[in-house]
């Protein structure tokens, strides 16, 4: 397929959205503050690098996910826009303390840090996301951290590592249920991500514990439930619930748009499952709205 095929066929997939997935991204001074911070600074954000449709509405209420370790990731998940490959740039010695000096820039309240995945690295980035807290805490001692981590390939050490900095809560991703994650989430596993949350919780059973699903993918509701059932078994607290939206034509293609009512309804299931926190809706994302937890 040509280039302008590959266009107009992206177009059309755009504009075919159901209305309750097209939103306003936010005042664009917000938007364009924080990108002209991180910029300077050469440093990354989940938040840009994946376009996430509610960057502008968790800028202006102090919250920000910065992405650690550069934008290269080591795996090739279908669904993530974040490149891909297998030599990573090498780390920047200076990027803690630019995250730090960037969360008392933006006066962030609460800052959420997530990483590509570095399968090149021993501790898969562990003590760079301790470093990175370090250094926030240094400068903005009020400021609440969250860490959204890879799964460290099962290392049970990394986790530990990360555990024994203190975060005020430890999220790591399902993504989504058991049958699909082979092509949904290539190089993860279904139970090591399960074991990464009950790990957590056996090292500091105070910290809080979250995770997230996409829906989309062709999971049916019954599996979701599977799924929800599977995370509290493992004690996880909180819980996020969104749609998986097509990054692009060389990305899985959306097998179902959930509808608002719809995620209402996983949401009302969650509660009752006794997560503690649940966001559920087609816009929300791993990090949203993180500093009401």
């Amino acid at each position: 397929m040509s280039n302008s095929s590959n266009s107009l066929q992206w177009r059309e997939e755009i504009t075919s959205l159901p209305p309750w997935l097209r939103r306003s991204i936010g005042k664009s001074s917000e938007i364009s503050t924080v990108q002209r911070i991180i910029k300077q600074r050469n440093i990354h954000t989940i938040c840009e690098e994946g376009r996430c449709p509610n960057r502008g509405e968790c800028y202006s209420q102090g919250t920000a996910t910065f992405l650690l370790m550069g934008p290269v990731c080591t795996r090739a998940c279908a669904f993530c826009q974040v490149d891909k490959g297998h030599a990573p740039i090498p780390l920047d010695i200076d990027e803690p303390r630019k995250v730090a000096e960037s969360v008392a820039l933006l006066e962030l309240r609460y800052v959420v840090l997530t990483s590509v995945a570095r399968d090149d690295l021993a501790d898969g980035g562990a003590q760079w996301f301790v470093k990175t807290m370090t250094a926030i805490r240094e400068i903005n001692p009020d400021t609440k951290i969250e860490v959204l981590t890879p799964d460290f390939r099962g290392d049970k050490n990394s986790v530990a590592t990360i555990v024994s900095a203190q975060p005020a809560c430890y999220n790591h991703n399902i993504e989504t249920v058991r049958r699909l994650q082979g092509p949904v989430r290539r190089g993860a596993k279904y139970d090591r991500s399960l074991d990464v949350l009950r790990w957590v919780k056996q090292l500091d059973p105070n910290i809080a514990t979250k995770s997230g699903i996409m829906v989309g993918h062709g999971e049916t509701e019954a599996e979701i439930i599977e799924t929800l059932q599977d995370l509290r078994s493992v004690n996880c607290d909180r819980l996020t619930i969104g749609q998986y939206m097509r990054p692009s034509l060389e990305h899985l293609p959306v097998q179902k748009y959930w509808t608002p009512a719809e995620f209402d309804h996983l949401g009302e299931i969650a509660r009752s499952l006794g997560f503690a926190h649940v966001r559920s809706g087609p816009l929300v994302r791993s990090s949203y709205h993180a500093g009401e937890g």
